[in-house]
């Protein structure tokens, strides 16, 4: 049991692993280790996650996650097995937890009519101010 957060913990066997070489340069043991791990968790049918979590999950996924709701995140960062596999499960983990933060309700307010006065009195005085700068006529 993989605990994310105290409402949301997974299923060790909801999450597969696949092992396989990684991509880049490297030396004479690079050809024949697989190091690099590619995990997959099925978010769509966890019982873990509400349809709420999914869709939040689904948005921070991106590409990362297939059209059958499936996260792929593969992690080759490291040279061993274990510290890829380790990294990997902290980016599944990371991922659900911002998925897991339900976002601020933000309630639209208006602008008080006492600021709107005070600004079109600023503005009325700015322009005031502009239009007495003009050209001094001699017209006496």
């Amino acid at each position: 049991m993989i605990e994310i957060t105290p409402s949301i913990s997974i299923e060790e066997h909801e999450i597969s692993e696949q092992f396989m070489r990684s991509p880049g340069a490297g030396g004479q043991k690079v050809n024949k280790t697989e190091s690099a791990v590619q995990l997959r968790y099925s978010a769509r049918t966890s019982p873990a996650l509400s349809n709420a979590v999914f869709l939040r999950l689904k948005t921070l996924a991106g590409r990362r996650m297939t059209k059958d709701g499936v996260i792929v995140i593969t992690a080759n960062q490291f040279r061993t097995q274990e510290l890829n596999r380790r990294d990997a499960m902290n980016r599944l983990i990371a991922l659900i937890r911002d998925a897991a933060v339900t976002p601020k309700f933000r309630r639209p307010t208006r602008v008080s009519k006492g600021v709107k006065k005070r600004r079109l009195d600023s503005k009325r005085r700015h322009s005031n101010i502009k239009t007495n700068r003009g050209r001094v006529r001699g017209d006496d």
